[in-house]
């Protein structure tokens, strides 16, 4: 096995059924390829419905829920221990492929060997020519953490016109479809379990960038997603995990990221170290305050669950806490400091900028508006 493609289930039963037979036909046409479905300790009838309609897929089945990041990476190890695949495809179960969506991926790769992770264009299901939230043509980071992509910001989906159909390194790309190189999923440990689910695909491409790998949007491949198929977008444990990772995100990775842009401006390493921790505290402390307006605003409109998701992802998040240190960020600039790049940290707010330029938001973002880093 070369590609592993891995839907990781739990409880979609229906979306096995309606979207696995397109994936098993157009991954068969791949030399190597090969589907798994690892399965998160369902209670529905998605395991009877791999044993009766599909015998030949290889299944993992696990005894617990072990989130998306947990799964991943229990179907990681034992992929990687039994067929050593060069390529690891996390691709979700409601993800409805097109015929050759593979081939530009595997291409790109086996062409890019600087690329530890590359992913399709993402379309709606829905609204088939418009972008979908989760990815859409490669995602940003703003100033303060929040995520934005290239045809979507914050709510607002832009239709395709083929103005991203151009390959282009992105600072994340989505984790609804997302290919890896096997030996950088290795190399860093894969996604972070703290996580359990949401942004653990932005953290593990950001701490790709962080150890000198790129991440590319091929829009030569192209995939529809329905979205919303584990947690709907509504649910208050949803809202809660995003405020949470949001946080830990921004942890792991800001620090190292202002430490190497100072390192680069020529501060020695203690400098850059003491100056990345120091400004990436500061904007942290910024995103917490933002974090309580929002509670504050969800409290005036009534919306008790909602207010208690921030407060509890905020609890959760000073519980799993790692904040790096100087000596950390030292060391990582010894063994990265030369060699490493970090594309796609924006300097704005996109939530300011959205509000200003309404539907111009898209044709707002400019290059020169990103750090150089």
């Amino acid at each position: 096995m070369r590609t592993a493609v891995v839907i990781l289930n739990w409880n979609t039963e229906g979306f096995l059924k309606e979207f696995l037979p397109p994936l098993i036909h157009s991954v068969a046409k791949i030399q190597g390829a090969e589907v798994v479905v690892a399965d998160n300790a369902s209670t529905d009838g998605s395991m009877k419905v791999m044993a009766e309609m599909f015998p030949d897929v290889k299944t993992l089945r696990f005894d617990s829920n072990l989130g998306f990041t947990g799964g991943y990476n229990k179907a990681f190890q034992l992929l990687d221990e039994a067929e050593k695949p060069e390529y690891f495809v996390l691709i979700n179960s409601d993800i409805e492929v097109t015929e050759d969506w593979l081939k530009p991926l595997v291409s790109w790769m086996d062409s890019h060997p600087e690329c530890g992770a590359c992913a399709p264009k993402l379309h709606s299901f829905q609204e088939r020519d418009k972008f979908e939230y989760a990815g859409a043509a490669g995602g940003y980071i703003d100033r303060f953490g929040y995520p934005f992509c290239r045809g979507r910001v914050l709510k607002r989906l832009d239709t395709d016109h083929g103005q991203y159909d151009s390959p282009e390194d992105v600072m994340w790309a989505t984790g609804a479809c997302l290919m890896v190189r096997s030996s950088v999923y290795r190399e860093l440990g894969g996604l972070d379990e703290r996580f359990f689910a949401h942004m653990e695909e932005i953290d593990l491409c950001w701490r790709m960038q962080l150890c000198g790998w790129k991440v590319t949007v091929v829009p030569q491949s192209l995939v529809y997603h329905v979205g919303g198929g584990t947690l709907p977008a509504e649910s208050p444990f949803k809202l809660q995990l995003n405020y949470r990772n949001n946080m830990l995100m921004l942890e792991n990775n800001l620090a190292k990221t202002f430490a190497l842009m100072f390192y680069r401006r020529g501060y020695t390493l203690e400098k850059a170290a003491a100056k990345g921790l120091k400004k990436a505290e500061r904007r942290i402390r910024h995103r917490k305050m933002l974090d309580n307006a929002s509670a504050a605003a969800y409290l005036l409109m009534l919306k008790i669950s909602s207010l208690k998701a921030v407060r509890k992802a905020h609890k959760e998040y000073r519980t799993l806490s790692k904040k790096p240190d100087k000596n950390e960020i030292i060391e990582y600039l010894n063994r990265y400091g030369m060699h490493a790049s970090v594309k796609g940290l924006y300097r704005k707010s996109i939530i300011i900028l959205s509000a200003l330029k309404g539907k111009r938001i898209f044709q707002s973002i400019k290059p020169e508006g990103f750090y150089n880093i």
